[in-house]
């Protein structure tokens, strides 16, 4: 069932879990996403984002309609998410679409127009009943990027709740030690900073970058204030070694391989991230 991500999160919050959020960058990934979280009868946060545009050679539009189609069609509830939307008119577009929850990434800009920008895009959709998640801090990338544009900046407690009372978002990705991309090590998670914001912060919590963080580090996350973990990288390198493992015959193996392998990965997540059924 395609919902939007405000139920999901607030059970999630209350039960000391976190939903995983995999992008999909295609049908297959997408579905793969879904069989996941329905051998688990969880609800999933699918998402994509703004950047893969070019990558996936899939339109905006292209995107809506196999997401929709997918989620109605689930035996679970699946959120529609549109990830790292940098551009305000693509957000408005998405949910014009049909995506059940948007993300405005305004966090490089100040506060107040982080604010501003988060402001309007709250009042658009949540008249359309779209959930909708920013970012305040910022957390950088581990890829060949301009250090000075993506070094992370550690979210401050009391400008985030600030946020939240100013915006009335419905979520909030928050930088706590993690990166986008491969880490050469294990981060460092600045927990007692997540406890603050936690107890501070009234709307859900939104961890991205989880990819390669630790499984120790993320069931920490999950068991104390993040309900929403973004994971990618660790999907498709688990797809890419499944192939490189197996040498496939032809395309119809190396897809049944690659499926394999980023549904065993999803898997493993969903128990790392205490997103089970309990009891």
């Amino acid at each position: 069932m395609l919902v939007n991500s405000n139920e999901m999160l607030k059970v999630a919050k209350a039960g000391k879990y976190a939903i995983p959020s995999p992008d999909f960058i295609d049908l297959t990934s997408l579905k793969a996403y879904i069989e996941v979280a329905e051998e688990f009868n969880m609800p999933v946060i699918i998402s994509f984002a703004e950047a893969f545009f070019k990558e996936s050679n899939l339109n905006l539009a292209e995107i809506a309609n196999i997401g929709i189609f997918a989620a109605k069609n689930a035996k679970v509830d699946v959120c529609l998410h549109l990830d790292h939307g940098m551009n305000e008119e693509t957000v408005y577009q998405a949910i014009d679409l049909g995506f059940s929850s948007v993300m405005i990434d305004a966090s490089k800009k100040s506060f107040d127009e982080n604010v501003a920008i988060t402001k309007r895009v709250v009042e658009y959709a949540h008249k359309r009943n779209v959930s909708v998640e920013a970012e305040i801090g910022h957390v950088g990338s581990n890829d060949t990027v301009e250090a000075s544009e993506e070094e992370s900046i550690y979210t401050e407690v009391a400008e985030a709740a600030k946020f939240y009372e100013l915006t009335k978002v419905d979520s909030l990705a928050v930088s706590i030690g993690t990166s986008h991309g491969l880490y050469k090590g294990t981060p460092k998670i600045n927990f007692e900073r997540l406890q603050e914001l936690a107890a501070n912060v009234k709307c859900p919590l939104v961890l991205h970058g989880g990819s390669s963080s630790g499984d120790d580090n993320l069931n920490r996350c999950s068991t104390n204030g993040i309900t929403k973990i973004n994971i990618f990288t660790d999907l498709i390198v688990a797809g890419l070694k499944e192939i490189q493992d197996n040498n496939p015959k032809d395309l119809f193996e190396l897809n049944r391989l690659k499926t394999k392998g980023m549904k065993e990965m999803l898997a493993h997540y969903y128990n790392v991230f205490e997103c089970v059924r309990k009891g």
